[in-house]
Protein backbone atom coordinates (compact mmCIF):
# COMPACT_ATOMS: atom_id res chain seq x y z
CA UNK A 1 0.00 0.00 0.00
CA UNK A 2 1.48 3.98 -1.00
CA UNK A 3 0.69 5.99 1.79
CA UNK A 4 0.25 9.69 0.98
CA UNK A 5 0.18 12.60 2.86
CA UNK A 6 -0.52 16.39 3.06
CA UNK A 7 0.09 18.05 6.62
CA UNK A 8 -0.24 22.34 7.36
CA UNK A 9 2.03 21.34 9.60
CA UNK A 10 6.18 20.85 8.26
CA UNK A 11 6.26 16.84 8.67
CA UNK A 12 8.93 14.49 7.58
CA UNK A 13 7.59 11.00 6.31
CA UNK A 14 7.79 8.20 8.11
CA UNK A 15 8.65 4.92 6.67
CA UNK A 16 7.17 4.81 2.52
CA UNK A 17 5.07 7.28 3.40
CA UNK A 18 5.11 10.42 0.58
CA UNK A 19 4.48 14.14 1.70
CA UNK A 20 2.40 15.97 -0.83
CA UNK A 21 2.63 20.14 -0.70
CA UNK A 22 -0.83 20.76 -2.65
CA UNK A 23 -3.52 19.29 -0.74
CA UNK A 24 -5.49 18.84 -4.35
CA UNK A 25 -2.58 16.59 -6.02
CA UNK A 26 -3.07 14.16 -3.27
CA UNK A 27 -6.59 14.50 -3.39
CA UNK A 28 -6.98 13.47 -6.96
CA UNK A 29 -4.41 10.76 -6.65
CA UNK A 30 -5.70 8.53 -3.71
CA UNK A 31 -7.76 5.79 -4.02
CA UNK A 32 -8.87 6.37 -0.12
CA UNK A 33 -9.03 9.58 1.68
CA UNK A 34 -8.81 10.32 5.57
CA UNK A 35 -9.13 13.14 7.67
CA UNK A 36 -6.86 13.11 11.14
CA UNK A 37 -7.45 17.17 11.75
CA UNK A 38 -9.13 18.61 15.34
CA UNK A 39 -12.08 21.27 14.72
CA UNK A 40 -10.95 25.06 14.41
CA UNK A 41 -12.06 27.76 12.35
CA UNK A 42 -9.58 26.86 9.18
CA UNK A 43 -10.83 23.09 9.52
CA UNK A 44 -14.71 23.55 9.37
CA UNK A 45 -15.94 22.86 5.92
CA UNK A 46 -12.03 21.93 4.61
CA UNK A 47 -13.93 18.76 2.78
CA UNK A 48 -16.97 20.89 0.65
CA UNK A 49 -17.90 20.94 -3.05
CA UNK A 50 -14.43 21.54 -4.53
CA UNK A 51 -12.37 19.07 -2.84
CA UNK A 52 -14.65 16.32 -3.29
CA UNK A 53 -14.68 17.29 -7.35
CA UNK A 54 -11.24 16.89 -7.10
CA UNK A 55 -11.26 13.18 -5.74
CA UNK A 56 -10.41 10.50 -8.14
CA UNK A 57 -13.37 8.92 -9.62
CA UNK A 58 -14.54 5.75 -7.87
CA UNK A 59 -12.24 6.82 -4.73
CA UNK A 60 -13.50 6.40 -1.41
CA UNK A 61 -13.69 9.38 1.45
CA UNK A 62 -13.11 8.45 5.30
CA UNK A 63 -14.30 10.99 8.16
CA UNK A 64 -13.59 10.05 11.43
CA UNK A 65 -12.19 13.87 12.90
CA UNK A 66 -14.95 16.36 13.22
CA UNK A 67 -18.11 16.49 11.80
CA UNK A 68 -18.00 20.18 10.59
CA UNK A 69 -15.00 18.77 8.21
CA UNK A 70 -16.92 17.71 5.49
CA UNK A 71 -20.33 18.79 3.79
CA UNK A 72 -22.40 15.83 3.98
CA UNK A 73 -24.87 17.07 1.89
CA UNK A 74 -21.42 17.62 -1.09
CA UNK A 75 -20.66 14.32 0.09
CA UNK A 76 -24.04 12.54 -0.58
CA UNK A 77 -24.04 14.08 -3.74
CA UNK A 78 -21.29 12.85 -4.93
CA UNK A 79 -22.21 9.49 -4.07
CA UNK A 80 -25.71 9.53 -5.49
CA UNK A 81 -23.97 10.27 -8.84
CA UNK A 82 -21.13 7.89 -8.10
CA UNK A 83 -18.21 10.15 -8.44
CA UNK A 84 -17.65 8.82 -4.93
CA UNK A 85 -17.75 5.16 -4.88
CA UNK A 86 -18.48 5.19 -0.70
CA UNK A 87 -18.00 6.65 2.43
CA UNK A 88 -17.09 5.98 5.93
CA UNK A 89 -18.57 8.05 8.41
CA UNK A 90 -17.73 8.24 12.63
CA UNK A 91 -18.59 12.03 12.87
CA UNK A 92 -21.35 14.43 12.12
CA UNK A 93 -22.46 17.90 11.84
CA UNK A 94 -24.91 17.59 14.27
CA UNK A 95 -24.65 14.58 16.73
CA UNK A 96 -27.75 13.23 19.01
CA UNK A 97 -27.36 14.48 22.44
CA UNK A 98 -29.24 12.17 24.74
CA UNK A 99 -29.44 8.03 24.41
CA UNK A 100 -32.96 7.73 22.21
CA UNK A 101 -32.59 10.41 20.20
CA UNK A 102 -33.14 10.09 16.75
CA UNK A 103 -29.91 10.93 14.30
CA UNK A 104 -30.49 11.49 10.52
CA UNK A 105 -27.99 12.22 7.73
CA UNK A 106 -28.32 12.89 3.97
CA UNK A 107 -25.91 9.75 3.75
CA UNK A 108 -28.13 6.96 5.87
CA UNK A 109 -29.50 4.55 2.89
CA UNK A 110 -26.91 5.30 0.45
CA UNK A 111 -24.56 1.99 -1.25
CA UNK A 112 -21.55 1.61 -0.13
CA UNK A 113 -21.58 3.80 3.12
CA UNK A 114 -20.83 2.78 6.77
CA UNK A 115 -21.79 4.94 9.45
CA UNK A 116 -20.90 4.28 12.90
CA UNK A 117 -22.07 6.17 16.25
CA UNK A 118 -18.54 8.13 17.30
CA UNK A 119 -18.78 5.86 20.84
CA UNK A 120 -15.25 4.15 20.37
CA UNK A 121 -14.20 6.92 23.99
CA UNK A 122 -17.30 4.80 25.34
CA UNK A 123 -15.90 1.46 25.03
CA UNK A 124 -14.05 -0.70 27.75
CA UNK A 125 -10.64 -0.33 26.60
CA UNK A 126 -10.83 3.13 26.01
CA UNK A 127 -12.59 4.11 29.51
CA UNK A 128 -9.59 1.99 30.84
CA UNK A 129 -7.23 4.08 28.35
CA UNK A 130 -8.38 7.82 29.64
CA UNK A 131 -8.54 6.75 33.56
CA UNK A 132 -4.77 5.89 33.48
CA UNK A 133 -3.98 8.75 31.36
CA UNK A 134 -5.96 11.43 33.60
CA UNK A 135 -3.97 9.68 36.42
CA UNK A 136 -0.88 10.72 34.95
CA UNK A 137 -1.40 13.96 33.69
CA UNK A 138 -2.62 14.66 37.08
CA UNK A 139 0.79 13.13 38.68
CA UNK A 140 2.84 15.33 35.86
CA UNK A 141 1.08 18.36 36.83
CA UNK A 142 1.81 18.13 40.50
CA UNK A 143 5.50 16.72 40.00
CA UNK A 144 6.61 19.19 36.95
CA UNK A 145 3.92 21.27 36.55
CA UNK A 146 2.93 19.75 32.86
CA UNK A 147 -0.71 21.33 31.31
CA UNK A 148 -0.04 19.17 28.04
CA UNK A 149 -3.64 18.09 26.70
CA UNK A 150 -5.61 20.33 28.95
CA UNK A 151 -8.81 22.06 27.39
CA UNK A 152 -9.01 26.08 27.48
CA UNK A 153 -5.79 26.41 29.61
CA UNK A 154 -2.38 27.21 28.11
CA UNK A 155 -0.37 24.06 27.48
CA UNK A 156 3.43 23.50 28.82
CA UNK A 157 5.73 20.82 29.08
CA UNK A 158 8.16 21.15 31.11
CA UNK A 159 11.32 18.92 32.01
CA UNK A 160 11.92 17.37 35.31
CA UNK A 161 12.34 20.03 38.31
CA UNK A 162 16.48 19.79 39.09
CA UNK A 163 17.54 19.34 42.39
CA UNK A 164 19.45 22.36 42.54
CA UNK A 165 16.15 24.79 42.30
CA UNK A 166 12.31 25.41 42.95
CA UNK A 167 9.82 25.78 40.84
CA UNK A 168 7.26 28.22 40.59
CA UNK A 169 4.08 27.95 38.44
CA UNK A 170 1.62 31.04 38.28
CA UNK A 171 -1.81 31.29 36.65
CA UNK A 172 -2.50 35.08 35.98
CA UNK A 173 -4.25 37.72 34.07
CA UNK A 174 -3.26 37.80 30.00
CA UNK A 175 -2.55 41.37 30.50
CA UNK A 176 0.30 43.78 29.38
CA UNK A 177 3.34 43.90 31.41
CA UNK A 178 2.43 40.60 33.87
CA UNK A 179 5.64 39.07 32.91
CA UNK A 180 7.63 42.23 33.09
CA UNK A 181 6.17 42.48 36.81
CA UNK A 182 6.95 38.67 38.00
CA UNK A 183 10.63 39.32 36.94
CA UNK A 184 10.85 42.62 38.35
CA UNK A 185 10.24 40.67 41.64
CA UNK A 186 12.66 38.11 40.75
CA UNK A 187 15.49 40.60 40.06
CA UNK A 188 14.36 42.96 43.10
CA UNK A 189 15.17 39.47 45.24
CA UNK A 190 18.60 39.25 43.55
CA UNK A 191 17.15 35.76 42.16
CA UNK A 192 18.44 33.72 39.07
CA UNK A 193 15.93 32.34 36.93
CA UNK A 194 17.49 28.95 35.65
CA UNK A 195 14.27 28.17 33.30
CA UNK A 196 10.96 30.07 32.24
CA UNK A 197 8.29 29.04 30.46
CA UNK A 198 5.06 31.23 29.68
CA UNK A 199 1.75 30.19 27.35
CA UNK A 200 -1.54 32.03 26.80
CA UNK A 201 -4.95 30.79 26.62
CA UNK A 202 -7.13 33.65 25.71
CA UNK A 203 -7.54 35.58 28.78
CA UNK A 204 -5.75 33.70 31.56
CA UNK A 205 -1.25 33.69 31.12
CA UNK A 206 0.23 30.26 32.57
CA UNK A 207 3.67 30.79 34.20
CA UNK A 208 6.53 28.10 34.59
CA UNK A 209 9.88 29.10 36.21
CA UNK A 210 12.59 27.22 38.22
CA UNK A 211 14.59 29.36 40.34
CA UNK A 212 17.21 29.64 43.45
CA UNK A 213 15.96 27.68 46.36
CA UNK A 214 17.14 30.07 48.69
CA UNK A 215 14.17 32.71 47.47
CA UNK A 216 11.86 31.12 46.12
CA UNK A 217 9.12 30.61 49.10
CA UNK A 218 9.49 34.55 49.08
CA UNK A 219 8.91 35.03 45.35
CA UNK A 220 5.90 33.30 45.43
CA UNK A 221 4.69 35.06 47.98
CA UNK A 222 5.30 38.03 46.35
CA UNK A 223 3.94 37.19 42.96
CA UNK A 224 0.91 35.98 44.73
CA UNK A 225 0.10 39.41 45.77
CA UNK A 226 0.25 41.03 42.31
CA UNK A 227 -2.90 41.97 40.95
CA UNK A 228 -2.85 39.65 37.87
CA UNK A 229 -2.43 36.95 39.42
CA UNK A 230 -4.56 34.18 40.15
CA UNK A 231 -2.57 31.19 41.98
CA UNK A 232 0.80 30.54 42.40
CA UNK A 233 2.49 27.45 43.44
CA UNK A 234 5.75 26.29 44.22
CA UNK A 235 6.94 23.08 43.44
CA UNK A 236 10.17 22.12 45.30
Amino acid sequence: MNVLFYDVVPTMAIGNATKFDDMYDLIALSDFITLHVPETPTTKGMFGVNELKHMKNGSYLLNLSRGTVVDIEALAEEIKSGHVAGAAIDVYPEEPSAAGEKHTTPLQGLPNVILTPHVGGSTEEAQKAIGKEVGLAMVSFINRGTTAGAVNFPQLTPPPVSVQTHRITNVHLNIPGSLKDINKIAVDLDCNIALQFLSTERAVGYLIMDVDQDVAIELRDRIAKLECSIRTLIIK
